[in-house]
């Protein structure tokens, strides 16, 4: 910020993403109507090929908006409430609890038993073959919600509670409306994207160690367009207060700080990579000792 002060510029809310993100919500509820008489099979093809996409893509916006930049920092509660809106089509109640966790990742970045994101000890010691490692991509959903349960329990909040009030109200309207296949639609498409899918690849690359020394990994590459660029990681973590759309501009700005860093070029290259490289595991993170753990 010192050599390049216009990055300040950048900081704030992106009028564009409410709009996006509503346009997001709509499709899925009418891809809901159009799914209601398909086949089985098409139901789960259409929710890993289509609908798991954009419900993908939405925890992204919700990740984004978890920073405040649909409203702004002065409007922190129309982020919350338009998180759970964000949250609809995904099927299970999830905004409320990532905001919660999420300000710890930030804050206490592979800070032991503080940030959630970082796999257990049970995770790396048993998911250690190209098998396991595979199986473990294919239940990362399962274990990103419980993890946390686990790893550092916290106390339920009010808006937790009426994001489950609403997404549950909204399940319930749509099972009324349209049946069972449109509810499996959504939340199939939701674990199974958040699985073994190319997108997924994005929780690898992130603060995996591929090589020593590093332990954030930008990505450049195309599927940036579908989950709001958090493949410029090296850069949201420098200025989380810069929406995603903005970041490609932080690296041009200040590409002498960001082009010589390692970065990834595919995620399917990167889940390729965890399956079957053996010097990669849920082990190959950075784990540290923060001093708020050491109080607590």
């Amino acid at each position: 910020l010192a050599k390049y002060p216009e990055i300040k510029t950048l900081m704030g809310p992106d009028p564009h993403l409410k709009w996006i993100v509503s346009g997001m919500v709509f499709m899925q509820f009418l891809a809901c109507y159009l799914v209601k008489d398909l086949s089985w099979k098409w139901i789960f093809f259409w929710a890993y090929a289509f609908g798991g996409c954009i419900n993908h893509s939405l925890t992204l916006a919700i990740h984004d908006i978890s920073h405040n930049v649909a409203f702004g920092n002065k409007q922190a509660k129309w982020n919350r409430w338009f998180a759970v809106f964000a949250n609809l089509p995904i099927g299970i109640p999830y905004s409320a609890s990532f905001k919660k966790y999420h300000i710890d990742h930030h804050r206490y970045l592979g800070g032991d038993s503080l940030d959630v994101d970082i796999p257990t000890d049970f995770e790396g010691w048993f998911f250690c073959t190209p098998l396991r490692k595979l199986l473990w991509l294919f239940l990362q959903p399962l274990f990103y919600s419980l993890r946390p349960l686990y790893v550092n329990p916290k106390a339920i909040t009010r808006m937790e509670i009426f994001n489950a009030l609403v997404q549950f109200s909204v399940d319930v309207i749509i099972y009324y409306l349209w049946g069972l296949k449109p509810i499996i639609y959504l939340i199939a498409g939701t674990i199974l994207c958040m699985g073994l899918h190319p997108i997924s690849g994005h929780f690898i690359a992130e603060h995996y160690m591929f090589l020593k020394g590093y332990e954030t990994y930008s990505y450049y590459g195309p599927l940036n367009w579908l989950t709001f660029n958090v493949g410029y990681h090296m850069e949201h973590h420098d200025f989380p207060s810069i929406p995603g759309c903005r970041l490609p501009m932080v690296k041009k700005i200040a590409a002498e700080y960001y082009d010589n860093l390692p970065h990834h070029q595919s995620w399917i290259r990167v889940l390729w990579d965890f399956v079957f490289d053996d010097t990669i595991s849920p082990y190959s993170r950075v784990k540290r000792l923060c001093k708020l753990a050491k109080e607590s």
